[in-house]
């Protein structure tokens, strides 16, 4: 079996499929992954083949942000220049493939193409609330500050205009492209795009898919991407010269430029020793004092067991990554589903989040302040024995031994 992973996003969206890839190639199957070519030569290094999509994501994240927003015409050739590039990349890429695995919602080509070429299509969300449910709000409300959508009890209303919010942006130029391939029109986009039956690719500790909900989802658990890779001579030295630092990490977001001196002005409150990620938000020290460090590219896996606490983003993969290594958590969600990972890591008892944008120096202090107390740090030791490793594994068993009947999801 050729299997074709496909993504558009940051390191976040992408490494849990090369964990999924690892996983199909360890049982024989082959593998093609279609990512953005900021990730082509790690992959490619792992022996996989990869066939670029759209334009680099660290150069476009860069963008000037006082720029002036598009203008709605702009916006929609935007939309359709991103469109055509992915149904004219994914068709390539999916040539003599048996199924296409897609991961994130704008992933708005691959289920169309994987039609015309009469083959299985597979959506894995790597968040509960990417997909519909009652139990929550759609992340791109919340995202934008609703927060009258946290506190209702039923979200089906909420979704139905987030289904019509779908169709008014991809509706027209889907239904387009598809006409130029012969498939019917599409009346419910956001649907087709998800499937009938997607598959959730996250620890069901950490995020489990609630009950009772309105579709079946195959909740595979996190995919996880081993990592051997040793910690660096300057970074262990560092680690072995004192007391376990707090690790500070904002992944492939932009951040403001006055967080670098928030982070050591907390960390030296409370008398910690800090690791700063640079990240592709180039953090930096802001002094040239012993009690800090700026690290690159790290084994997250080696490194959170050796830290105090981890403070980030909320992303999917670092949230998991400290759960595994029982290491508390500070979140500092700035948008989509990391508000519901911050809201995790609060109920599971394993750290705190600080919500409303950046903190300041008070309010990240007190916020370290809770999660290095003895009763979150043991409970996060405790939480890590729960949180499993296989998920790629499992998934990777599951796509081979599916009937495709089963795998291939209802069309709307």
């Amino acid at each position: 079996m050729r299997v074709l992973l496909s993504t558009i996003g940051s390191r976040g969206d992408v490494q849990p499929l090369v964990a999924l890839a690892l996983a199909l190639r360890n049982l024989g199957q082959e593998v093609h992954l279609c990512v953005p070519p900021d990730f082509r030569d790690w992959i490619e290094s792992l022996g996989m083949p990869v066939t670029p999509i759209g334009p680099f994501l660290r150069s476009t994240g860069k963008a000037n942000p006082s720029a002036a927003l598009p203008t709605p015409e702009q916006r929609r050739q935007m939309m359709e220049g991103t469109l055509a590039i992915q149904f004219e990349t994914i068709a390539a890429a999916a040539f003599g493939c048996d199924i296409i695995v897609g991961a994130t919602a704008l992933q708005i080509a691959a289920p169309s193409v994987a039609e015309r070429m009469g083959i299985p299509y597979i959506f894995a969300a790597y968040c509960p609330t990417v997909l519909p449910s009652p139990h929550h709000a759609p992340p791109v409300l919340v995202m934008l500050g609703d927060t009258s959508a946290r506190a209702m009890v039923d979200y089906r209303e909420l979704w139905d205009l987030d289904a019509r919010r779908w169709n008014d942006m991809w509706g027209v130029l889907l239904n387009s492209h598809r006409a130029s391939l012969g498939l019917r029109a599409v009346n419910d986009v956001r649907s087709y795009i998800l499937t009938d039956r997607p598959w959730l690719a996250a620890d069901p500790t950490l995020a489990p898919w609630p009950d009772p909900a309105d579709r079946a989802v195959f909740q595979t658990g996190a995919w996880i991407l081993p990592d051997e890779r040793p910690l660096s001579p300057e970074l262990s030295a560092f680690l072995d010269a004192g007391s376990p630092p707090v690790y500070f990490g904002f992944g492939s977001i932009r951040a403001p430029e006055n967080l670098s001196q928030v982070i050591i002005n907390s960390a030296r409150a409370l008398k910690r020793r800090a690791i700063v990620s640079r990240g592709w938000a180039d953090l930096s020290v802001v002094d040239n004092e012993p009690d800090c460090l700026v690290i690159g590219e790290v084994n997250q896996q080696a490194l959170f067991k050796r830290v105090a606490a981890v403070v980030h983003h909320g992303g999917a993969g670092t949230t998991t990554a400290a759960a595994r290594a029982g290491a508390p958590q500070v979140v500092i969600p700035q948008y989509y589903d990391q508000h519901y990972w911050a809201g995790r890591i609060h109920h599971l008892g394993i750290g705190t989040a600080h919500e409303g944008g950046t903190p300041t120096t008070e309010e990240l202090t007190s916020a370290m302040r809770h999660a290095l107390q003895p009763d979150v740090a043991a409970r996060a030791r405790s939480i890590a024995t729960a949180v499993h490793s296989n998920g790629a594994l499992l998934a990777a068993q599951r796509l081979i031994t599916a009937d495709k009947e089963d795998a291939l999801q209802k069309r709307f």
